[in-house]
């Protein structure tokens, strides 16, 4: 009878590295692994070779960095989705893309489950899981955190180490961490007590702290065309070129460092410092830009609307058919927001120096405090009275009954 094959979602971080021994130790299995090439460089052949070391019977490194980009990270910057306010999604949309194509990679190997290194506690575990279940509801899911006899992460690096098995991380240095082309997340250690600053100076990877950016100010001009960023400074670039590009000029103004506590969606609030150079540019200049092509109502509408995206985003439900409906209405939304948008960075701040628009719904001459004959502004005196009539005729019967 032929082994079950089990389709391995592999970083080569510390949950995955152990994670191939441990399903040969449990189960009559082969693995076959699979990483996600969202932007990060990955070196193939190293990663490659660990992942059979392990114990893996086949390695596949899925370039996916543009689909990820296009498919994922755009629809959501067009909505305007950002979790609570603070959180610009990294990890939530990457996970989604990386499963897509894991269940791609599961059917053409014959896989009959598909396994993962998420912690039962987190968020990732559903982001995996609701995917493989919108696409290929038959397939087994393993999730090891929730099923072994290891604890902790410094339980991880004790087997790891009985095994021979390298890993990226050690007790004394032990943060949890996430990156891709948008993004890099850190938890865990010191972090794990919100009373505690973060120790920027230690773990800050994609950008440097806001002392340590230049003391001249930065200006950079980004692009936009229906809502989609396509240039930089007048050149245009592709989508993972043109992320690459925000991410260094942000990251070396020490724009985009966000330390929060976050509500999960399991029901436990965790910390974490999170670092998106690139995509806080992209999102404040988006955001400058549709203040001067949206209508007061649809860009109120939208405001609305932005929240439910995110918490679907991050609650994992990417391929939820009310995501689906919202990118309807958001795709209407930017037919029109095309247009340039100047930003001036300075020590981890961004602030907007102007933007420009074919499409712009700002008038000078209906606004202007100077002499103008487009707007009679005797005309503003019927339009409070009808607006405020109602709380008027509120106040009046106050007044009846002796309350105001």
């Amino acid at each position: 009878m032929a082994k079950e094959r089990i389709l391995l979602a592999y970083s080569g971080g510390l949950d995955t590295s152990i994670i191939i021994p441990w399903l040969l130790e449990n189960y009559d299995c082969e693995v076959i692994a699979m990483a996600g090439e969202v932007g990060l460089g990955l070196d193939h052949d190293a990663l490659r070779a660990k992942a059979l070391t392990c114990g893996a019977i086949k390695c596949y490194i899925e370039d996916i960095a543009e689909e990820f980009i296009t498919d994922y990270v755009y629809p959501t910057l067009k909505a305007g989705a950002i979790y609570e306010g603070k959180y610009l999604l990294g990890t939530s949309f990457a996970r989604p893309v990386i499963a897509k194509r894991m269940v791609e990679v599961a059917r053409n190997e014959n896989c009959t489950a598909i396994a993962h290194g998420a912690t039962g506690k987190g968020n990732d575990q559903v982001r995996f899981e609701l995917t493989v279940k919108a696409l290929a509801p038959d397939l087994k899911i393993i999730a090891p955190w929730r099923i072994w006899d290891i604890k902790s992460r410094d339980e991880e690096i004790d087997y790891a180490n009985a095994r021979n098995i390298p890993v990226p991380v050690t007790k004394a240095n032990n943060y949890s961490m996430d990156q891709n082309l948008w993004h890099l997340s850190h938890e865990g250690m010191d972090l794990e007590d919100p009373a505690n600053e973060p120790l920027y100076e230690k773990i800050l990877e994609l950008c440097v702290t806001p002392e340590k950016a230049p003391d001249k100010a930065t200006y950079v001009e980004i692009n936009f065309e229906q809502g989609v960023p396509v240039a930089v400074d007048g050149i245009k670039l592709s989508p993972v070129d043109l992320l690459k590009k925000l991410n260094e000029i942000g990251g070396a103004n020490g724009v985009g460092i966000v330390d929060m506590v976050e509500n999960r969606l399991v029901g436990m609030k965790s910390r974490g410092v999170y670092e998106t150079p690139g995509g806080t540019l992209m999102y404040a200049a988006h955001r400058e830009l549709e203040l001067l092509c949206l209508d007061r109502d649809t860009l109120h509408y939208k405001d609305t609307m932005a929240q439910k995206y995110a918490d679907l985003v991050y609650f994992g439900q990417w391929f939820h058919p009310l995501r689906e409906a919202m990118d309807a209405f958001v795709n209407t939304t930017q037919e029109r927001v095309t247009g340039k948008v100047r930003l001036k960075l300075y020590k981890g701040n961004v602030f907007p120096a102007g933007s420009t628009s074919p499409f712009s719904l700002y008038q000078e001459a209906l606004s202007t405090f100077a002499e103008d004959d487009v707007y009679d502004q005797k005309d503003a005196g019927g339009f409070i009275n009808c607006f405020g009539l109602p709380m008027k005729v509120v106040a009046q019967m106050k007044q009846r009954n002796g309350l105001l």
